[in-house]
């Protein structure tokens, strides 16, 4: 079984997609644990409602940083493998069977999914974000977030999804490139021993993660730093959130920024591959 962790606020269209590709494209079983944030719109007893297929939803009344999120996630996870999905993503078919396929090989025990955040080279990638923001910005001003709106952005930027999700899995395969999209993570409980779970300092807790692996990698040797796992597609909604207001952080006081954590040099010498200029043994 894998656990599937994902915190909330609110956004009850996209929770609905998010759970309908979720139910129809996953083949392992799976339970999904919803953190939910002071949700009001009826986030919570959706997921509430979904306690037969699984969900468990830990309830919080106040609205916490990423990495509390994901560390509640992880003290309540019972599967051997954990997956932290945003929220506002679709996955595509197979993709658990597909990341399990991979996850563990040659010392990969922390895997992120391609998406259109992050394909296999920088060119495929600034070609489908560019084509994604011509289409999302124009109906969420025409439409908003509904369902309907959400569905349509999607069919306009790939037409039929299981065929484009197919043909990025024939062209790229089990291939890895070294860096991360942290919209969807996956790791196994031996990455957990080795680097530790996330760090609740960091609200930028994907990069953290990402630099944590590089160091482990450099100074140990016995994991890979984060790779995408190019065969396997998840599409991002990406900044849905910037049209809400959230309410602030419960533990704001608690947070740092990542400049204050890592050193300049560090966070230059690991964005290179981040940012395609590099690749990990190369």
């Amino acid at each position: 079984m894998i656990s599937i962790i994902t915190a909330v606020h609110n956004q009850l269209a996209m929770n609905r997609l998010f759970w309908q590709y979720l139910l129809k494209y996953t083949d392992t079983p799976f339970e999904l644990i919803v953190i939910d944030n002071a949700s009001t719109d009826g986030s919570r007893s959706f997921f509430a409602s979904l306690a037969e297929r699984g969900v468990r939803v830990i309830a919080n009344e106040r609205n916490y940083s990423y990495p509390h999120c994901q560390n509640q996630g992880i003290d309540a996870a019972r599967g051997d493998v954990l997956v932290f999905l945003n929220n506002d993503l679709l996955v595509s078919p197979h993709w658990d069977s597909r990341l399990l396929s991979a996850l563990g090989r040659d010392g990969r025990e922390v895997l992120s999914l391609a998406s259109n955040d992050r394909l296999f080279d920088r060119r495929q990638t600034q070609r489908i974000s560019r084509r994604w923001k011509r289409i999302k910005y124009p109906i969420i001003y025409l439409m908003g977030q509904n369902e309907r709106a959400l569905k349509l952005m999607t069919a306009l930027c790939y037409g039929n999804w299981e065929r484009f999700a197919d043909n990025i899995f024939r062209r790229y395969g089990y291939t890895f490139t070294t860096g991360m999209s942290g919209a969807a993570i996956a790791m196994t409980r031996r990455a957990i021993a080795l680097v530790g779970k996330w760090d609740p300092t960091q609200q930028a807790g994907d990069f953290d993660l990402f630099y944590r692996t590089c160091r482990r990698a450099e100074t140990c040797g016995d994991i890979v730093p984060v790779a995408v796992l190019n065969g396997v597609f998840v599409h991002h909604y990406r900044r849905l959130t910037l049209y809400s207001k959230y309410p602030p952080f419960a533990d704001q006081n608690n947070l740092t920024s990542i400049e204050t954590k890592w050193h300049s040099g560090e966070i230059a010498r690991w964005n290179r591959y981040i940012h395609f200029e590099a690749e990990w043994g190369k």
